[in-house]
């Protein structure tokens, strides 16, 4: 699986042409599937108007309204209780999975509930992740971004990538998203981290990592 990790979508030209390069293909001829769950878990962001604005394309973050070819709705918390015949194969063949922010604990939780977890690895397509959508992919997200609190407790992720993602760095409307918070975040993680702002987001493709910027970021060492 190709992962892209934004911090707030697909929102400037440098981000958006690693995405078309990912696809290897038009965004006009790619589907795509957006997954919304982890907006229900955080109180900024669901449920209500702003979950509607995210799936109708009509958000302030770039991802369901770049002029995908089909974009359906995958909301995770409904699958277990439905057959894994009447969804897998449709994630299977979907080109990309537009992952929105909110709560990254709720998403890990509901992403292992629901079986994604398990599948992603297995998959093609491109992940795209904004902000908690990004976050879950981490093998810890921090204490510092502990909201929602999973059955088990802690802070752990997926662990699909082998570091961990503060989210809107020094952005206006979040005072304790200094670079020094973030220098103080990392201090308590146990791997490598990276600090990125709304104009930045990581590549991931076999492997490798790329940080894609038109803003500031900062990886911090373990």
């Amino acid at each position: 699986m190709k992962l892209l990790l934004t911090s707030a979508g697909v929102n400037n030209k440098s981000i958006h042409e690693a995405l078309v390069t990912m696809l290897d293909k038009p965004i006009a001829d790619s589907t795509a599937l957006c997954i919304p769950t982890a907006m229900y878990g955080h109180p900024w962001v669901g449920p209500g108007v702003k979950t509607w604005e995210f799936i109708s394309g009509n958000s302030e973050n770039p991802m369901v309204d770049l002029g995908w070819k089909s974009v359906g709705v995958l909301e995770l918390t409904a699958l277990p209780s439905i057959d894994r015949e009447r969804w897998v194969p449709l994630v299977k063949e979907t080109d990309v999975l537009l992952v929105s922010g909110g709560d990254a604990l709720y998403l890990a939780h509901w992403m292992r509930q629901s079986g994604l977890a398990e599948l992603l690895p297995t998959l093609n397509a491109v992940y795209v992740g904004m902000s908690a959508g990004s976050m879950v992919m981490a093998p810890n997200i921090g204490e510092d971004f502990v909201g929602w609190t999973p059955p088990t407790g802690g802070d752990e992720a997926l662990g699909m990538v082998d570091f961990s993602i503060f989210p809107h760095l020094d952005h206006e409307m979040l005072p304790e998203n200094t670079m020094a918070d973030a220098e103080r975040w990392a201090t308590g993680l146990n791997g490598p981290a990276y600090g990125i702002d709304d104009e930045t987001a990581i590549k991931v493709m076999d492997g490798e990592v790329e940080v894609v910027s038109e803003g500031n970021w900062r990886l911090f060492s373990s």
